[in-house]
């Protein structure tokens, strides 16, 4: 028997597949009950600016050491003569 999602890459179920409006509907529903029985946060302005100071931080580190291995692989294909294998970058 065809399967009838034959070349489709995408399912109908769950809650990707509904539309955007019952998307939010469902989510707005879960939200109001977080907030109803406590468990809902609200950052205040303060801490979403450390919030938003330490991902800096973070995003900052991660960049200086992909560019520090960048130089790296570079110096090393300038001292073979462009012979040396460089690692992929992930």
């Amino acid at each position: 028997m065809p399967n009838s999602n034959q070349g489709r890459t995408t399912s109908n179920r769950g809650f990707a597949a509904m539309d955007p409006e019952q998307q939010r509907r469902i989510a707005s529903e879960g939200g109001k009950a977080a907030h109803a029985s406590g468990n809902a946060h609200e950052f205040t302005s303060k801490e979403a600016a450390e919030a938003g100071r330490k991902g800096g931080q973070s995003r900052g580190a991660n960049n200086q050491a992909r560019l520090a291995a960048m130089q790296a692989n570079q110096a090393a294909m300038n001292q073979n003569g462009g012979q040396t294998e460089v690692a992929q970058q992930g």
